[in-house]
């Protein structure tokens, strides 16, 4: 667009050139005032040319002027050489303001250029320093949150072991065809669980290797079992949660481990986000060569200024949330080609899709 505008200013300051020869040409050489004034505006269209264009636009209009100015010489050529040279001195003068004019202005669009070069560079630079002090503030937070973690998870390791000693003295007590027995169990699995996370923690923070142990079993299950931890908090709340699975569908095995702990972070925040009453929606099936699980809600859903970060660390809408929740989850998912992505659902509330490629677990080692 504005190469177009100066193409069609430089054509018109061209134009103004030709009309001024054309002037020259068709008035009488007596009327000397009408002349000199056709001379004096000649410089018009030369000095625009030199401060828009450059030394290059200033010396192609001040030639084009010397020729449009010929006419003129014509008409006193027969005054003999004192006027006619009088009269073609102009002609210098036209040459010399393109050429200073235009030098000038070059010199000043250069100067333009590098300041904007300049410019650019520094702006870049201010967002490269930004976006590194960003990281950097992550990176303090992760370092006290690992301080934190360590001394977290020491602690909790005693009480988890008398725990899994009183789980242990409940399933003696309740036999296997007994109604509670299977809530005995998730108990145990889930005092294991969290007694295995807390010794990857412990290495992690000791600089240890992090055994990935791995747990396949039918997708199904697993979302059986998160739907049993948090009945209780469903109950309480008066929620309803639809369950929607295909019976007929094959087994899809997934790490039980990693999507117990994925399910969960994002059940969890469903719960809080719905109101009393409220609805959660799981809608799971197999699709394209994997396992698509989608879970919605009927809550305020996401906030906008948060939704371009949402899977980053420390980024939550909820008073007292951490905001490493959401993180966790998608680097679980990760370690294991899932992915996990945010929608609007049809209840205007949060719709998280979740999906899991097909993984042949005999090639892992555990």
């Amino acid at each position: 667009m504005e190469s177009k505008k100066n193409r069609i200013i430089f054509i018109g300051l061209i134009g103004f050139v030709v009309i001024i020869g054309v002037l020259h040409y068709l008035t009488p050489g007596h009327m000397i005032l009408y002349h000199d004034t056709y001379r004096r505006i000649t410089y018009f269209p030369i000095t625009i040319g030199a401060i828009l264009f450059g030394l290059s636009g200033g010396i192609i209009l001040a030639i084009l002027s010397c020729l449009s100015f010929i006419p003129h010489l014509f008409t006193f050529w027969a005054q003999g050489p004192q006027a006619y040279y009088s009269e073609l001195s102009e002609i210098i003068f036209y040459l010399a303001a393109g050429i200073v004019i235009g030098f000038i202005s070059s010199r000043k669009n250069r100067l333009r250029e590098k300041l904007s070069n300049s410019y650019k560079k520094l702006h870049k630079q201010t967002l490269q320093l930004v976006e590194a002090e960003k990281q950097l503030g992550h990176s303090q937070k992760l370092s006290m949150l690992g301080h934190v973690s360590a001394s977290f998870a020491h602690e909790i390791k005693n009480p988890l072991a008398s725990l899994k000693g009183v789980a242990e003295i409940l399933t003696d007590e309740v036999p296997d065809g007994h109604p509670k027995h299977e809530f005995i169990e998730i108990m145990k699995s889930e005092i294991s669980r969290l007694n295995n996370s807390v010794e990857e923690v412990l290495k992690y923070c000791r600089g240890q290797q992090i055994s990935k142990k791995i747990k396949p079993e039918p997708i199904n299950n697993t979302i059986h079992t998160v739907i049993s931890l948090v009945d209780s908090e469903i109950k309480r709340k008066q929620i309803t949660l639809h369950d929607n699975c295909n019976k007929e569908m094959p087994d899809f095995l997934a790490d039980s481990i990693v999507m117990t702990q994925v399910l969960l972070n994002i059940i969890l925040n469903a719960i809080d986000a719905v109101g009393k009453y409220g609805e959660i929606t799981i809608d799971h099936f197999q699709e394209n060569r994997g396992y698509k699980i989608v879970i919605s809600d009927n809550g305020p859903g996401v906030n906008e200024n948060i939704k371009p970060n949402l899977f980053e660390p420390f980024v939550t809408s909820k008073n007292g949330g951490t905001g490493l929740g959401l993180s966790i989850t998608k680097k679980l998912l990760n370690s294991f080609n899932g992915e996990i992505s945010l929608d609007e659902s049809n209840s205007n509330g949060a719709r998280f899709i979740i999906f899991l490629p097909e993984i042949d677990f005999s090639t892992i080692q555990r």
